[in-house]
């Protein structure tokens, strides 16, 4: 499998992950440079394109509109979201928070102007709106470990959505404070997505790696 971070993360955030799939699995991390769509694309396809079997791919929060079109590749078996964006054709993440319900908490609280053509979020909201499950001094160290996310990958679109060939997954995070859990059932269902629940922030991942290594082997088992 192959595992692909959103905004303001990096890989490390999957390490809980990775260490519950690690002894069974083959598992590869994307370390996208995040200063285009398309280069956040050609990173991912540039390591599923390196690996010998299938691969499940999985994204979390703009990962998801990575692995999106990243997933057309002949290799990519299905694709696996983690309280992620699920782009249809023409639309992207700036195209989605467009949509988001205006009385739902979401990302637009916290980010903050852009700066020299990067976007970050407010360290103050950090922890509240982003990692609200994960512990006060572990989200003061995301905060401040943000990587700079270009304007320039906000905007990419989708050409053609993998979801529409290939089978999916999704993990809604019913406590997200970024992509409100109403977005995410809405771009699951339309994905096509087989669905799970877990009561999480929007880093899930980091905070409940054992619900996400869970759907992740359920995308496997199914795929096997």
């Amino acid at each position: 499998m192959v595992l692909v971070h959103g905004a303001w993360a990096d890989g490390s955030g999957w390490h809980g992950v990775y260490n519950l799939l690690k002894d069974d699995y083959s598992v590869r991390i994307v370390q996208e440079p995040n200063l285009s769509y398309e280069g956040d694309v050609a990173a991912t396809k540039m390591i599923t394109g390196a690996q010998s079997e299938p691969v499940i791919l999985v994204g979390h929060s703009y990962g998801g509109a990575v692995i999106t079109e990243a997933g057309n590749a002949p290799e990519v078996a299905a694709l696996v979201y983690i309280a992620a964006f699920a782009p249809d054709q023409g639309e992207g993440v700036e195209t989605l928070l467009g949509t988001f319900p205006p009385d739902e908490p979401s990302a637009g609280d916290a980010i903050l102007p852009p700066q020299d053509g990067f976007l970050f979020l407010d360290r103050e909201k950090f922890h509240e709106s982003f990692a609200a499950d994960v512990s006060a001094e572990e989200a003061a160290f995301m905060a401040d470990s943000q990587v700079p996310w270009a304007v320039e990958a906000l905007s990419g679109t989708i050409s053609e959505p993998a979801w529409r060939s290939k089978p999916s997954w999704y993990l809604v995070a019913t406590e997200d404070r970024m992509i409100p859990p109403p977005a995410q059932r809405s771009m699951s269902e339309r994905a096509g997505s087989t669905v799970e629940e877990a009561a999480g922030s929007h880093a899930i991942y980091v905070s409940q790696p054992a619900a996400v290594a869970d759907l992740i082997r359920s995308a496997i088992g199914a795929y096997a």
